[in-house]
């Protein structure tokens, strides 16, 4: 089949379909949304794009992106400095924030360690956390990492590192989730529950 549009349309889809969640058919789908709402939604994208390439940066206390540096997070005076919650990507700080879990301040390590995808101590940010937790004002270091073999290993490494550090170091728990039916539940998650049971 030929080309049904011009290079500039094509390119559009293109750069669209490279998002997470598009692919080739949701991109051209979205491309034609675009161009029919030019001045609602094409226009605005387009200025809001920009805006976001010029003022957009990586927070330098704690790897949040912000429009400011320090980022709202890191300078927000009701956030308690003691506690400092661990997460993987920025997406994770995102997530924890909509959920309000916690008042404490963040720290992004920018990916968990994978000696299969050649991702060692050296590319994350981990320095900067054991300088951190060296502070005399924090008490608390949150490990909220992936449930996965990558997210474990990454929170066993920092533990061994923070262990002169006088911080108390937790993680997440992990179990059933709230509104979960056993009956749909995997086994590790199962057991990761009846270990991890509390009391009533």
């Amino acid at each position: 089949m030929g080309a049904v549009a011009g290079p500039e349309i094509e390119r559009l889809v293109q750069l669209l379909a490279r998002l997470p969640g598009l692919g080739p058919r949701s991109a051209r789908r979205a491309a034609l949304h675009l161009i029919k709402k030019r001045e609602a939604l094409m226009m605005p994208l387009s200025s809001a794009l920009q805006v976001a390439l010029d003022k957009v940066q990586v927070c330098k206390t704690c790897g949040n992106i912000d429009t400011q540096n320090p980022c709202t997070v890191c300078t927000d005076p009701k956030r308690d400095p003691a506690i400092i919650v661990v997460v993987a990507d920025v997406a994770d700080l995102w997530a924890l924030e909509r959920a309000n879990a916690t008042q404490g301040r963040y720290h992004v390590l920018g990916a968990t360690l994978s000696p299969l995808d050649g991702v060692g101590p050296q590319d994350l940010t981990i320095d900067a956390l054991v300088a951190r937790a060296h502070d005399s004002q924090v008490h608390e270091i949150i490990l909220a990492l992936n449930a996965t073999v990558d997210g474990q290993t990454t929170a066993h490494y920092i533990t061994d590192l923070l262990q002169d550090a006088n911080v108390k170091v937790t993680r997440l728990a992990h179990g059933v989730p709230v509104g979960g039916e056993l009956d749909y539940l995997d086994e590790g998650t199962l057991s990761a529950a009846m270990r991890q049971r509390t009391l009533f």
